[in-house]
Order: C-alpha cells, then sequence, then structure tokens
C-alpha cells in the first residue's frame, strides 16, 4: 500500500510541475490553481507515505521518477531539445534510485 500511495504522491508531483509550465509564472489562473493543488496533494501523501518507509528511499523514488517523468514530458509535450547529457542526467538519476534500492534502502 505505501509503495501505491507514492505512486499517488509520485503523479501528483509531475501533473503540478507539468502545469507549472503551462501557468507561465503564475499568469494564468487554472493552472495555477492546479500547480498548488498538485503540490499541496503530493506532499500530504508524502507525508502518509513516509509514516511506513524511510526518507532516503522515498525521496529518492519520489524525487527521481519525478525528475525522469518530467523530463520526458518537457521532450515530447514542449519540445525541449534532445541532447545527450539529459539521457545521461536521466540515466544517473534513475540508477541512483536503483543503487539506494540495493544498498538496503528499502529497510525500515
Amino acid at each position: 500500500m505505501p509503495y501505491l500511495l507514492l505512486a499517488f504522491a509520485i503523479g501528483s508531483e509531475i501533473g503540478a510541475t507539468t502545469l507549472l509550465k503551462l501557468a507561465n509564472g503564475f499568469t494564468r489562473l487554472w493552472p495555477s490553481i492546479g500547480v498548488a493543488i498538485g503540490y499541496a496533494l503530493s506532499f500530504v501523501i508524502l507525508g502518509q507515505v513516509l509514516k511506513t518507509l524511510p526518507v532516503s528511499l522515498v525521496y529518492a523514488i519520489w524525487s527521481g521518477a519525478g525528475t525522469a517523468a518530467v523530463a520526458a514530458i518537457g521532450l515530447a509535450l514542449f519540445h525541449e531539445p534532445v541532447t545527450w547529457f539529459k539521457i545521461g542526467g536521466i540515466a544517473l538519476v534513475i540508477a541512483g534510485v536503483v543503487a539506494l534500492n540495493i544498498g538496503g534502502g528499502h529497510q525500515t
């Protein structure tokens, strides 16, 4: 159950960050409201997940998955340029999350 909640927190954060781009510096009302709701929801859910899972693991998965997903969204939806540095950076983020999991970060 905590991993399912973590997935919802990640999804909420990804949605909020995507809307942050669409909010245009908070000059557009509805995307701006979506940003506030999305981040608030993500942090509330994240707080619940932290009751049962270690912070090092939770934050690594939450931030890593969010970073990788938002980078992919930027490339796909906002037509940001694809560079080897971006691809390498995403790969390093994912490798870091995997390393924390292998290193025993999943123990409470």
